[in-house]
């Protein structure tokens, strides 16, 4: 049983959450002559049913579970911290070499989110803290803020290996513990960094050139309603510069919302 579970969660690491069939099958084998089947039962549309959720599906759904249950006990952030570190239903923490928990004012009132951390910040332990962070740092700065005048985190507190992107799966198990930190920090708006962000809290599949200039609503577990505003994530900005000018007017932007708040 051992064996199988280190299996089970060298695929999780990997980024496999969904099985082709409900058996093994090896395709290498040489192709042998069809034998007669034996009839099967065809049932009524109404008596069909999907087929069993896989073990890989299952230990997702149980990590959310525990994962919502486990925020629910946090009272502070450095509770919730604590919690996360503890936390082992998410496979990418056994890659890892930091839990990269959110960091800044406690109190602030714009929450940084970007998607996960990199090589920097696995290594460092902070988020944002390679060259995108200090691509950040001027923006804020150009902005008329400082990184500490700010909350930021990120949807994943672990690297996914190679930086890849994150599966959905590794997304649902980490999402309680980024609610969470929104309740307790409690800001008054949102600056989502990316798609991956803004996918996650905003259940959206639309893109951030679709995303930038307007104000959703991000509705958090109590019920709480946060404004929130999307742009380019800084690593994307890095590849792109030209579109630095985009996030300079996104900015003005939240300058404005947060003025008329």
């Amino acid at each position: 049983m051992e064996d199988a579970q280190e299996i089970l969660n060298w695929y999780i690491l990997a980024g496999v959450d969904e099985l082709c069939a409900q058996t093994t099958q090896n395709f290498l084998a040489s192709e042998k002559a069809p034998t007669a089947q034996p009839q099967t039962k065809i049932l009524p549309t109404s008596e069909k049913t999907r087929p069993a959720t896989t073990l890989l599906a299952q230990t997702t759904n149980v990590a959310c579970v525990n994962a919502q249950d486990i925020c629910a006990q946090a009272q502070t952030l450095d509770d919730l911290k604590a919690l996360l570190e503890s936390f082992e239903g998410c496979a990418l923490k056994f890659s890892a070499n930091s839990t990269v928990f959110g960091y800044g004012n406690p109190h602030a009132e714009i929450m940084i989110i970007g998607e996960a951390p990199g090589a920097d910040e696995d290594r460092i332990g902070e988020p944002f803290v390679g060259r995108s962070g200090h691509l950040l740092d001027k923006i804020l700065q150009a902005a008329g803020y400082n990184r500490e005048d700010c909350y930021i985190t990120n949807v994943l507190p672990w690297r996914p290996p190679g930086n890849r992107t994150p599966t959905d799966s590794e997304v649902a198990v980490c999402l309680p513990f980024l609610r969470r930190q929104i309740e307790l920090v409690d800001p008054k708006i949102l600056l989502l960094l990316g798609g991956s962000a803004a996918k996650a809290l905003l259940n959206t599949a639309e893109s951030v050139s679709q995303l930038r200039g307007r104000v959703l609503d991000y509705i958090a577990q109590n019920g709480k309603v946060y404004p929130s505003l999307t742009s380019y994530h800084p690593a994307y900005l890095l590849r792109t510069p030209a579109q630095k000018g985009k996030v300079w007017i996104d900015m003005l932007r939240l300058n404005r919302k947060l003025a008329e708040m």
